[in-house]
């Protein structure tokens, strides 16, 4: 009889060495989670990222800490969760940076497309589009029609070369065949000081960036870029509804792990972050902000990026747009 024992002992010892190393794996996430906010603080990435830091910490039992890295527009802090170690414990979160880049810049030290995986869409800051008060047009199409009768006479101001209120601006070029001279500014503050003094005629700025400023009767809002009116000015009408198809553009936000990040931690991750901006009380926050929740599969980010890429890299070719 023992001789069929001992092989049987055996064979459970050692199916139990096997198995060890799987079971002796802490369960994610067993440590504390970076999360890299690729811009300074103060604005709306600081704002999303924190708040959903916050949350997530609550949710998933370990610390979320922020780690503000900005410059290079952004890619300074994209670069180093690109290169961090694909293990869930890196996660960057993302604008449409993640798109505009590969075309702006030819000497990029990473690849959006192939050296992050997408975890989530987290938000999304709608764009309005807004002129100064001499202008003399109150909405879109008057915009339009003013400036295809001066080629170059109107011209509308960025907070710099290549920033979503450039290439919007452009994309609007694009669609009606515009003539508009562009006016840059380092940095936001300085291009709404343009706007309000006369400087510039025409932005296209974030929606809690503006309002106030709509609100006060400083500066005229002529069209929503956004597919439905939006609740806090629904007084003005979208550009589809001015009679300017495919000209919705919005600043979104979205979650990002390295490249080869397990599948699990993927999904695990995603689920945390679709319960954390469905939690009422994040809803409510950034509403009070003027953002916009968003939630997504991995693979629906990943395609909504690869589009997003696609639309802004013939923006910037037919502008002929380069910071290198």
């Amino acid at each position: 009889m023992s001789q069929f024992i001992l092989p049987s002992v055996s064979a459970l010892l050692l199916t139990m060495i096997l198995q060890t190393p799987a079971l002796a794996q802490p369960a994610y996430p067993a440590k504390t989670v970076r999360m890299i906010l690729p811009f300074a603080p103060g604005g709306p990435s600081d704002i999303i990222g924190r708040t959903l830091a916050g949350k997530l910490t609550e949710q998933l039992g370990q610390p979320v800490v922020v780690d503000n890295r900005a410059g290079a527009g952004g890619n300074l802090g994209m670069e180093l969760g690109a290169k961090a170690p694909a293990d869930g414990y890196t996660i960057t979160l993302t604008s449409p940076t993640m798109a505009i880049s590969p075309s702006l810049y030819k000497k990029l030290a990473f690849d959006p497309q192939k050296d992050f995986a997408p975890i989530a869409l987290v938000a999304n800051i709608p764009n309005i589009m807004v002129v100064h008060l001499s202008v003399p047009v109150k909405t879109l199409k008057e915009f339009i029609q003013l400036a295809r009768s001066s080629p170059g006479k109107l011209n509308y101001g960025s907070s710099g070369a290549g920033s979503t209120t450039h290439l919007s601006s452009e994309i609007l070029s694009n669609l009606t065949k515009l003539k508009m001279v562009h006016v840059p500014y380092k940095g936001q503050g300085l291009a709404l000081v343009g706007l309000l003094s006369g400087q510039v005629d025409m932005m296209i700025l974030a929606v809690p960036t503006v309002l106030p400023m709509i609100q006060s009767n400083k500066v005229r809002a002529i069209a929503a870029l956004s597919a439905k009116r939006l609740p806090s000015v629904p007084q003005v009408p979208t550009t589809a509804e001015a009679g300017v198809k495919d000209f919705e553009v919005s600043v979104w936000f979205g979650m990002l792990a390295p490249g080869g990040t397990p599948g699990a931690i993927v999904n695990r991750l995603n689920q945390e972050l679709t319960k954390a901006v469905t939690a009422a009380e994040i809803r409510d926050r950034f509403a009070t902000g003027g953002i916009e929740v968003l939630t997504s599969t991995p693979e629906q980010f990943a395609s909504f990026a690869r589009a997003e890429t696609v639309r802004y890299a013939k923006v910037i070719k037919d502008a002929n747009i380069s910071m290198d």
